[in-house]
C-alpha cells in the first residue's frame, strides 16, 4: 500500500512551478450545498474544525443566500459563529447587499460575490444578465472594502471554459467579465470550470489573455471540476501559468445546483498528492484530511469519490 508515511510520492520538482500553492478549501460550502439532504448544522461545524486541523488556512464556510435558492446552507447565521473562532480564513458568499449585511453583522472579514461569464447562466443563476449582474455587485463590493483595510474581497467566475446552453465560451467574453470584477475592488478572481469541459489548452490560453489585458496573475485562482477527468491536468497547466491559489473540495464533494451537468470539484487530497509529488508545499497533513474526508463520508452515507481518500483509507468503490 502506498502511504505518504513510506515517503511516497516521491518529490520530484519541475521547472517553472510555484514553491508553495495555497489551496482554497470548498467543501464545506461548494461541497454541501449540492446534498439532497441537508447536513445538521454540528456536523458542517465540526467538518469545518477538522479541516482547520489538517493544516488548511483558508476554508469556504457557507452562503448567505436566500434559504429559497440553496436550502443546504440556511443555517448560515447560526453556523458561523461556531467556528468565527477558528484561526483560519473563513470566506463566505454574499449574493447581494442584504447578504452582506448578514455576513458582516457576524464579524466575517472575507466575503465573495459569484458572477457569470454567460448569459445563460447569469439568468439560471441570478435571474439578471451579466451586466445586471455586475450592477448588483458594484454596491456590495463597494460596501465591503469600505469596512476596512483586512475585508478582502473574491470574485467567483462561473462558465470561463463551457456553458452547458451556449457551448464553448470565448476567451474575450470571459476577460471583460474578469476585468469588471477587478475594477469594481474584488480583490481576488476564481476562475471557475463549472461544468467540467476545460482542457490544458484552454487554460494556458485564457490565463494568456488575462495577462495581456493586465489582469495579475497574483490576483487569479482555478476552480476545477472533474466531470471529464481533467481537472488535475488543467490544475497544472495553471500552475505552469503562475498561478498559485487553487480551489478544492475535500473528499471531492460538490457540484453546482444550478448547472445540472457539474459534477464534483477537484478532490483536495488529489490535488495535494500531485504537489506533494511536485515538491509544492501546501501546509496540508494529508493524513489527517482523508481521515476527514472518511468521516464526513460516513455521515454522507457513501464513499468519497477522490482516488487519492480510497487508496489511502482503502475505501471501496
Amino acid at each position: 500500500m502506498n502511504t505518504p508515511e513510506l515517503g511516497l510520492p516521491m518529490p520530484v520538482p519541475a521547472e517553472g512551478l510555484p514553491a508553495r500553492v495555497r489551496i482554497h478549501e470548498v467543501g464545506a460550502r461548494d461541497g454541501l450545498q449540492n446534498e439532497k439532504a441537508t447536513v445538521p448544522t454540528a456536523v458542517k461545524a465540526e467538518f469545518i474544525r477538522r479541516l482547520a486541523g489538517t493544516g488548511l488556512t483558508t476554508i469556504e464556510a457557507t452562503s448567505f443566500v436566500h434559504p429559497k435558492w440553496v436550502p443546504q446552507l440556511a443555517d448560515a447565521e447560526d453556523l458561523y459563529p461556531q467556528i468565527s473562532d477558528l484561526p483560519v480564513s473563513l470566506p463566505v458568499l454574499v449574493p447581494n447587499e442584504r447578504g452582506l449585511d448578514r455576513a458582516l453583522a457576524l464579524g466575517a472579514r472575507r466575503v465573495a460575490v459569484f458572477a457569470s461569464a454567460t448569459e445563460s447562466f447569469a439568468k439560471a443563476n441570478l435571474n439578471r444578465t451579466v451586466d445586471e449582474s455586475l450592477a448588483m455587485f458594484e454596491p456590495v463590493v463597494s460596501r465591503a472594502k469600505g469596512e476596512g483595510d483586512d475585508v478582502r474581497v473574491r470574485g467567483y467566475l462561473s462558465m470561463c471554459f463551457g456553458d452547458p446552453w451556449e457551448g464553448p465560451v470565448p476567451v474575450p467574453q470571459v476577460v471583460r467579465v474578469c476585468r469588471a470584477l477587478l475594477d469594481m475592488g474584488c480583490d481576488e478572481l476564481s476562475l471557475g470550470d463549472t461544468i467540467g469541459v476545460a482542457t490544458p489548452g484552454q487554460v494556458t490560453a485564457l490565463l494568456a489573455a488575462l495577462t495581456e489585458a493586465g489582469v495579475p496573475v497574483s490576483a487569479l485562482g482555478v476552480h476545477f471540476h472533474d466531470t471529464y477527468g481533467q481537472a488535475l491536468a488543467n490544475t497544472l497547466a495553471a500552475l505552469q501559468q503562475g498561478v498559485g491559489t487553487v480551489d478544492a473540495s475535500a473528499g471531492g464533494l460538490g457540484g453546482c445546483p444550478f448547472a445540472k451537468s457539474a459534477t464534483g470539484n477537484l478532490a483536495t487530497e488529489d490535488l495535494v498528492w500531485m504537489l506533494r509529488g511536485l515538491g509544492i508545499d501546501t501546509g496540508v497533513d494529508l493524513g489527517r484530511l482523508v481521515a476527514t474526508s472518511v468521516w464526513m463520508a460516513a455521515h454522507l452515507g457513501r464513499p468519497s469519490p477522490s482516488r487519492t481518500v480510497r487508496a489511502l483509507s482503502h475505501q471501496e468503490s
